[in-house]
C-alpha cells in the first residue's frame, strides 16, 4: 500500500509523491483521508518561500528566531493541518476502526497515527464530515482569539468563550477563513454588533452571505464610519475589541484605528513581511491601545489546562453545528482532487487563482 503526499520541494515547486504506507504497530492506528483543507496563509508561505522557518532557526527555549537557515529548509513534507480521516486499522484500544475524526498530519491520502503523539478528535455523527477540517486546528485558532479577548477583561477568571465579546461591539479586519469563523464565533457568543472590514469584493460577499455586516475600506474610511456609529461617551468612540486577521501591515494599522481608547486588538494574523505602515505614534500612542497576539501554540496565561485544545475543538464543533449549512455553502469555495494539489497550490501562490477555502479529496 502506498500513500500520495503533497510535498514542497522548493520555492514554487509543489509535487505529489508516493510513499510506502507504514504498517500499524502497538499504540498506533492507520487512517485514510476523507478531506484535507488548504490554509492559504501558512501553506503558501512555504510555496512562496516567505515562511520565517526557512530563513532562521527557531530556538524554542528562548522563544527567538536566530540567524542561520533551517537545515534542511526543503523539502517540506508535512504541509497542512486540516485533515479528516476514517480509521481503517487500529493497534490501540483508544481508537476504534471505522471512527471518523479530525487530525493534523498534512496533505496525504493516508497516515499512521500515534494514539499518544497525534491528537485525534472524533466527529459527532450529526456533523458534516467535510466541516471537520476546521475541528482539530483552524477552528481552535479562532476560538483562541475569543479566549484572548476574554482574558483581556477577566484574566484567569474567564468562564465562557463569550466573556470577551458578549454585549460588545466587535470589528474583524480581514475576510479570509480565520476572519469569518472568528466573526461567526463573536456573533454566536452574543456580540452586540460584528462588522467585517475587507477590501476584496468576493470575500465581503461571502461574509454577507453568512449574515455578517461588512465595510469596504477602499470606499470610505471605516474608522470614521464605525467611530461615528459606535459612541460610548464623549471622546470615547469605536470598537470594544478588534480581531485582526489579515497578515498585512495596513490591516494592523487599520485595526488600531478602529478601536475605542484603551481598547485591544487581538491579532490572529501571520505576517511575512515588514510593518512600515503600522504607525505606532498615531492612534496606538494617543489612545493608549493594546495589542495581543492570539497564537494557537498557547492559551492566555493562567487559563491552561482548563482551556486546552480539546475544549477549543469542542467550541468549534458547537459553532459548526449551529452554522454548518451556511459555512459549507459560503466558506468552502472549491473541492479539488488530490491529483490537482500541486497545480492548485502553485496557482494560489502566484495569484492566478483566488479561493476562500479549498478542500482536497483523494
Amino acid at each position: 500500500m502506498r500513500d500520495r503526499v503533497v510535498v514542497v520541494a522548493g520555492p514554487g515547486r509543489v509535487e505529489l509523491v508516493e510513499q510506502d504506507a507504514a504498517a500499524p504497530r502497538p499504540g498506533t492506528f492507520r487512517v485514510e483521508t476523507l478531506y484535507s483543507g488548504v490554509s492559504t496563509g501558512t501553506e503558501l508561505s512555504y510555496v512562496k518561500g516567505t515562511n520565517p522557518y526557512l530563513t532562521g532557526t527557531w530556538d524554542a527555549d528562548l522563544g527567538l528566531f536566530r540567524p542561520g537557515r533551517a537545515d534542511p529548509a526543503y523539502p517540506v513534507t508535512r504541509l497542512g493541518y486540516m485533515q479528516v480521516a476514517r480509521v481503517v486499522a487500529s493497534a490501540t484500544p483508544a481508537v476504534a476502526v471505522g471512527t471518523v475524526g479530525a487530525l493534523t498530519y498534512g496533505h496525504r491520502t493516508g497516515y499512521l497515527a500515534d494514539a499518544v503523539a497525534d491528537r485525534f478528535v472524533p466527529l459527532p455523527a450529526d456533523l458534516d464530515p467535510l466541516l471537520g477540517v476546521y475541528v482539530a486546528h483552524l477552528g481552535p485558532i479562532c476560538a483562541n482569539g475569543l479566549l484572548h479577548a476574554a482574558a483581556d477583561l477577566y484574566g484567569a477568571g474567564v468562564r465562557t468563550l463569550g466573556d470577551g465579546v458578549r454585549g460588545r461591539r466587535v470589528a474583524v479586519v480581514g475576510a479570509g477563513v480565520v476572519a469569518l469563523l472568528t466573526a461567526l464565533f463573536a456573533r454566536h457568543h452574543g456580540a452586540a454588533s460584528v462588522v467585517v472590514v475587507d477590501p476584496t469584493p468576493g470575500r465581503r460577499a461571502a461574509a454577507e452571505a453568512l449574515g455578517l455586516q461588512t465595510l469596504d475600506p477602499d470606499a470610505a474610511d471605516p474608522a470614521v464610519l464605525l467611530k461615528s456609529r459606535w459612541a460610548h461617551h464623549p471622546g470615547d468612540r469605536g470598537a470594544d475589541v478588534v480581531f485582526q486577521c489579515r497578515g498585512q501591515d495596513w490591516a494592523l494599522h487599520l485595526a488600531l484605528r478602529l478601536l475605542r481608547p484603551q481598547g485591544t486588538v487581538v491579532d490572529l494574523a501571520f505576517y511575512q513581511g515588514g510593518a512600515e505602515r503600522v504607525r505606532l505614534g498615531e492612534e496606538f500612542h494617543h489612545n493608549g491601545l493594546s495589542l495581543r497576539c492570539a497564537q494557537i501554540g498557547r492559551v492566555p496565561r493562567g487559563l491552561a489546562p482548563t482551556w486546552d485544545r480539546d475544549r477549543l475543538s469542542a467550541e468549534t464543533v458547537d459553532l459548526l453545528r449551529a452554522h454548518g449549512d451556511l459555512i459549507r455553502a459560503h466558506l468552502v469555495s472549491a473541492v479539488v482532487p488530490f491529483a490537482q494539489a500541486p497545480a492548485l497550490l502553485t496557482d494560489l501562490a502566484q495569484r492566478r487563482r483566488q479561493e476562500l477555502q479549498v478542500v482536497l479529496t483523494p
